[in-house]
């Protein structure tokens, strides 16, 4: 693994070539120098972990000649914003690839969409080492709005996906350090205990409560913005965001890294989701 503290790349040796797992704009060619001290072997091979430049956009120092392997919904997203640090994979799959080069193995595997369309598990099977990037963030809560996940779902179904491998090591993508099962089964308990506070702060909003029911929260803003619904709903999601936060708070700080931070932004995606993919309406519901 390579780290500058803030993102993480990875490459492993073979007999035949060096094969790499992205290669982030912070990194760049600090990637060529960690490979050129270690080996003389070429680098033959780099994997795209998903389409996200921070993670890939500094693909293009390894030049045309390597081949680079991504799922097919990365490439697609690539073709709609053209981007010379990240040329199009030159070899797609759709759900399960084995990457075999001299001596080594990489499992690449697709389980549907989690922090976004096309982010794939790789797996050494001899080291035990997992990547799945921008899902679990080892030792830390995950960053604004549980890592920019597209699909809340996914994001929580990927955490027993992780669990089923047999690993010892887990990249995450961010920040220091690589992580363990320990680590992925700590953030599971923070994801859960997110969402159910999340869950049960919409409830609250469905009732008379003075302080969290809808028409406590709703009325004051409603009064002040007349015929303005989005800031009276801003200002409900908002709350209710808020107050999530701080029960979640109560148990995390001190626990997880920076747990304060993007508590704010994490329930609200939470908040939302439940609202639009779980049916968690809260007073907004057909009586």
């Amino acid at each position: 693994m390579v780290t500058d503290g803030s993102y993480q790349a990875f490459f492993l040796i073979s007999t035949k070539g060096v094969i790499v797992v992205d290669c982030p704009p912070t990194i760049g060619h600090s990637m060529l120098y960690a490979i050129g001290n270690i080996t003389s072997i070429p680098i033959t091979h780099l994997l795209y972990s998903h389409s996200h430049a921070d993670h890939i956009g500094g693909a293009w120092i390894f030049g045309k000649d390597v081949k680079t392997i991504a799922h097919a919904d990365t490439a697609l997203h690539l073709s709609l914003t053209p981007d010379p640090t990240r040329p199009p994979p030159k070899i797609t799959f759709e759900k399960d690839y084995n990457l075999c080069v001299g001596n080594q193995t990489l499992e690449l595997s697709y389980k549907g969409e989690n922090h976004i369309t096309g982010n794939i598990f790789i797996f050494a099977p001899i080291q035990k080492v997992l990547i799945l990037i921008d899902v679990v963030f080892p030792g830390w809560t995950p960053f604004a709005n549980l890592g920019e996940t597209k699909s809340l779902p996914g994001f929580i179904n990927a955490h027993d996906q992780i669990l089923e491998y047999d690993f010892d090591h887990y990249i995450g993508g961010h920040l220091g350090r690589s992580g363990n099962r320990t680590d992925v089964l700590v953030q599971q308990e923070y994801v859960h205990d997110l969402f159910t506070n999340c869950q049960a702060a919409i409830n609250l909003s469905a009732t008379d409560d003075p302080v969290f029911g809808a028409a406590a929260i709703n009325d004051p803003v409603s009064e002040k913005n007349p015929g303005n619904m989005w800031a009276v709903f801003k200002n409900y999601l908002d709350t209710l965001a808020e107050e999530c936060a701080n029960r979640t708070n109560e148990k995390w700080l001190g626990r997880l890294a920076a747990a304060d931070v993007f508590q704010f932004e994490n329930a609200g995606l939470v908040i939302e989701s439940l609202r639009i993919d779980y049916s968690v309406l809260g007073p907004f519901v057909t009586s």
